[in-house]
């Protein structure tokens, strides 16, 4: 029923290219400036991460490539060299450097996160940096960290764990409201030079909410042998919907407050999940929100809250950024300690979705006896998320959903 529905749409939707040109030229950022260009080069690092961590499993999953890209970035600043080099390509920015502007890219950054990083957004980010008493990082470097990354360098004594794990918890914590509670176990090894850590938080406050009253329990298809129950919440009103005939999937659009907006990826009956995560590329998201068309529709998609945590040392150094890690590495503007590198990296994210909303819900239930209803998309299976900043297209977030009674 939901593939014939999509079909359907899809055929209104070509009779629309007018409009979605207006459209499209309205939501996406200018063309060739230099924000844009960031927001492009953050989608190219976000979508090769998602792919890797996706391939590496059949569950959900949910990371925060902009805070990563903060982190790794701050990390790009203490480096020197070709361990600079790398980590700057890695992350896709290297055509964003000047020799003779050094502050050109840190400065890029900041300016994303001021603006991505609004007050009626809860999008809860932290990049920290923690290293062993034997290393002495450099004043300027922590001062530019901090300025430039939001990102802070602190001392603990790996040889003791539990104070060590206390410490690193303690901080994230802190800086996401409880909400991320243990990022690192007692197991951290006793001979950590450093850690980096990445963690990010989001509830989206729809702009749209759903009404929990009209929420209740039903069936989500898991795969073709396991079926949860899941509270499947309603809204009837009008959503940006797009349908992708190439990958056979819907596209549907969440907007948040904030400036923020979920575009939920929902393959046809006869798609599997996995096959569409290969397919996630920069230029497969920007076409996404530019052939999105505002539809009358009835959207029921599960509550869900995700929690993911991944340590990335083999990931990264696959993605480009090996140097940081081996004996080599060149982290002289960091700390002048020798024969210093990056232990490891490691990343949590969660995530929370349900119906709460920036607004008194206004949503009226639906009404069976009418003979006027508007079509109904029922998010029953496995899905896609992207999270992004609408003004800028940066992606905050991206996860999957095999089973959303699962963390």
């Amino acid at each position: 029923m939901a593939a014939l529905l999509l079909h359907h749409l899809a055929l209104l939707l070509l009779g629309t290219v007018a409009l979605l040109a207006l459209q499209s030229a309205a939501q996406a950022a200018p063309e060739g400036g230099d924000a844009d260009q960031v927001a492009l080069r953050n989608a190219d690092f976000a979508t090769g991460l998602y792919r890797k961590l996706a391939g590496g499993t059949d569950g959900n999953v949910v990371v925060s490539p902009l805070a990563l890209t903060q982190a790794l970035a701050a990390l790009a600043e203490g480096a020197a060299g070709q361990t600079q080099e790398l980590l700057w390509g890695a992350l896709k920015l290297s055509p964003l450097q000047m020799a003779d502007a050094p502050d050109r890219l840190p400065q890029l950054l900041q300016a994303v996160n001021e603006n991505v990083l609004q007050a009626s957004l809860r999008y809860d980010e932290v990049a920290a940096l923690f290293a062993a008493p034997s290393v002495e990082v450099e004043a300027a470097y922590k001062e530019r960290a901090k300025q430039f990354f939001r990102t802070e360098v602190q001392s603990v004594d790996f040889a003791n764990a539990m104070a060590a794990t206390t410490a690193i918890n303690d901080h994230v914590r802190a800086k996401t409201g409880e909400k991320i509670r243990d990022v690192v176990s007692t197991s951290l090894d006793a001979k950590t030079q450093l850690l980096l850590i990445s963690a990010a938080f989001f509830k989206g406050q729809w702009t749209l909410p759903f009404n929990a009253s009209f929420s209740q329990e039903e069936r989500f298809y898991v795969d073709k042998y396991h079926i949860a129950q899941v509270q499947m919440m309603f809204r009837s009103d009008k959503f940006h919907l797009a349908y992708d005939a190439a990958l056979k999937v819907g596209v549907l659009k969440l907007p948040c407050s904030g400036g923020a907006a979920m575009l939920v990826i929902f393959p046809d009956e006869d798609v599997d999940v996995t096959s569409v995560d290969d397919e996630i590329f920069t230029n497969t998201y920007r076409d996404w929100v530019k052939k999105l068309k505002r539809t009358r529709l009835e959207v029921q998609i599960p509550r869900f809250s995700l929690k993911q945590s991944y340590s990335l040392k083999n990931t990264l150094a696959s993605l480009g950024m090996p140097d940081a890690f081996q004996g080599n590495a060149d982290l002289s503007t960091l700390s002048k300690t020798a024969g210093l590198k990056l232990d490891e990296v490691q990343m949590t994210t969660a995530i929370e979705v349900d119906e709460t909303g920036s607004l008194p819900d206004s949503a009226s239930p639906p009404d069976p006896l009418s003979g006027s209803l508007p079509p109904r998309l029922t998010i029953n299976r496995p899905f896609v998320f992207l999270v992004y900043h609408e003004a800028s297209l940066n992606l905050l977030l991206m996860g999957r959903v095999v089973d959303p009674t699962k963390n």
